[in-house]
């Protein structure tokens, strides 16, 4: 969805008449506003790949012979994605009775699991608990948590991954307790040209996220502000899996189950480059 919507964006701007004259440089202001696009959301590897395939997709409709600059707009604007896969277990898939209950946290400081995850809890109807980041620990202690199932912005290849700052103290807690720790990610969110975690580019937002409420100070003035957008899960701590539309897989699996998957069917799940 970010992708569809950040490559979307572009799209609104070209109708309206941005970019050009000719071909040539069309090209090059839709390859200079999709590279400003990526780096708004560094971390997440799928905007960066629809960005690529837009751009080639402007960049192949220039090159041929008689092109215009209103064709590679058309082009763009037209252009459909290859389908983006999502990974089970979507909640509408399990059988009605699989979960007894859920537990989602409310993710602060954007509060995502308070108004997403929970919203998707209920519209599936599945019983479910909000509780703060803060309290996980003792829910898993406490509250019969049988398993962790968390997503992933990008895994790469070795397994480890990278995902809502949060998730790497939800794998530590659940291996300490001894529950399995899952990662739910399309295939789409792999990329196997990064070795580690290590070398995954983390987003760091505003400060007043934490700092502010509703545009009003809560924090006191003068005190410094950490806010990482996402944070890295060694692929130790992937006790469970990785769950992806292609099977369920431990993180060292991951790398050759989907390379053979490329070599049968094509494409490439490396890096994205403008």
């Amino acid at each position: 969805a970010i992708a569809l919507v950040g490559c979307l964006s572009l799209a609104v701007e070209l109708q309206a008449g941005a970019g050009g004259p000719g071909p040539a440089a069309l090209v090059a202001f839709v390859r200079d506003k999709l590279s400003f696009l990526v780096t708004a959301r560094p971390t997440a590897v799928n905007m960066a790949r629809a960005a690529r395939d837009l751009a080639d997709t402007a960049a192949r409709e220039a090159e041929r012979e008689g092109a215009t600059e209103e064709a590679v707009r058309e082009r763009y604007e037209d252009f459909e994605p290859a389908p983006l896969t999502t990974g089970p277990p979507c909640l509408s898939t399990l059988p009605r009775g699989f979960l007894v209950g859920g537990v989602s946290t409310g993710t602060r400081p954007y509060n995502q699991g308070a108004r997403l995850t929970a919203f998707e809890l209920v519209y599936e109807q599945i019983p479910a608990t909000l509780i703060a980041d803060s309290m996980a620990a003792a829910a898993m202690a406490h509250r019969g948590v049988s398993a962790v199932v968390v997503g992933a912005d990008r895994v790469v290849a070795n397994g480890d991954t990278a995902n809502k700052v949060g998730t790497y103290q939800l794998a530590i807690a659940a291996k300490h307790h001894g529950i399995p720790f899952y990662v739910a990610a399309p295939s789409s969110s792999c990329d196997l040209r990064l070795q580690t975690g290590q070398e995954i580019v983390i987003e760091e937002r505003p400060g007043q996220e934490l700092t502010d409420v509703n545009g009003i100070r809560i924090a006191a003035p003068g005190i410094g502000v950490w806010n990482p957008a996402f944070d890295v899960t060694p692929h130790d701590l992937i006790t469970g899996g990785i769950i992806t539309e292609l099977g369920v897989f431990a993180p060292k699996e991951l790398q050759a189950a989907l390379t053979t998957t490329i070599s049968s069917g094509g494409g490439t799940l490396g890096g994205p480059q403008l």
